[in-house]
């Protein structure tokens, strides 16, 4: 079996290369992708291979600009930290929609979907029983951080934001205390409520209490004042620029 990753994030892609290769290890790794525009430029120029693995942030934008721009008809599994695609990405032939961190459980069972899948097979029963399940899902009230032998109880609405620095992840409150928190951000996403929080760029995952200002420098281009200033300026990513004033008109 013939696999493209599309990951922008270079050790998610690894992370997910290992575990296909867990699950089999005769499954041969077409490419890594990490944009937009570099997949659209493998796809027009190599054979379709036979399944493939899509984030859909991606360093240059949505994933779904590809379809915009190429007739892609390979199967799909989209691995992705956010959950509101998850209509859009069944009407562009996805077979599966798994949240990051992806679990091997899971990446196992959309394979064997994969290979079980027929090709005039609806997917429309997985696609509500996914929806299903999300709507059932609980957010975080609070977090447990653990320092030496004492135990903070944190409560999200006291959450500022969350920011990440050489592999490691603070949580910084409302009233400006720090604690390390043993998540990444990508994992972090699918424990806050996305009407609550946002990932602006890379670094910071944001509460929207903690937004004080947002100044324009130049089109596509917004600085963001915290509540409790980090030490660098905050800006939104360009690819989440979009998503980003959508969220704010929620």
């Amino acid at each position: 079996m013939n696999v493209v990753i599309i990951e922008d994030e270079a050790r998610t892609a690894r992370q997910l290369e290992r575990m296909l290769r867990k699950y089999d290890p005769n499954i041969k790794l077409s490419a890594t992708l990490p944009s937009v525009k570099e997949a659209v430029s493998w796809f027009n120029e190599s054979p379709l291979p036979d399944l493939v693995f899509m984030d859909i942030h991606l360093e240059d934008g949505l994933a779904f600009r590809i379809f915009e721009q190429i007739s892609l008809t390979v199967p799909i599994v989209f691995t992705t930290a956010y959950d509101e695609y998850m209509l859009k990405a069944f009407k562009v032939n996805s077979i599966d929609y798994l949240l990051k961190p992806v679990d091997y459980d899971e990446l196992a069972a959309s394979i064997e979907k994969f290979r079980n899948l027929r090709p005039e097979q609806p997917n429309m029963n997985s696609l509500f029983r996914l929806i299903e399940a999300r709507q059932s899902a609980s957010y975080r009230e609070r977090f447990m951080i653990t320092i030496g032998h004492k135990i903070w109880s944190i409560d999200v609405s006291n959450v500022a934001y969350f920011f990440s620095e050489e592999k490691a992840t603070t949580l910084v409150t409302i009233d400006d205390k720090h604690y390390p928190v043993e998540y990444s951000l990508d994992q972090l996403l699918t424990m806050v409520d996305p009407n609550h929080f946002f990932r602006i760029n890379r670094q910071f995952l944001v509460s929207r209490r903690a937004i004080q200002h947002i100044h324009v420098y130049s089109v596509g281009r917004l600085k963001v004042d915290l509540i409790q200033s980090p030490k660098q300026d905050v800006f939104v990513s360009m690819s989440r620029l979009s998503e980003f004033k959508d969220w704010l008109g929620r």
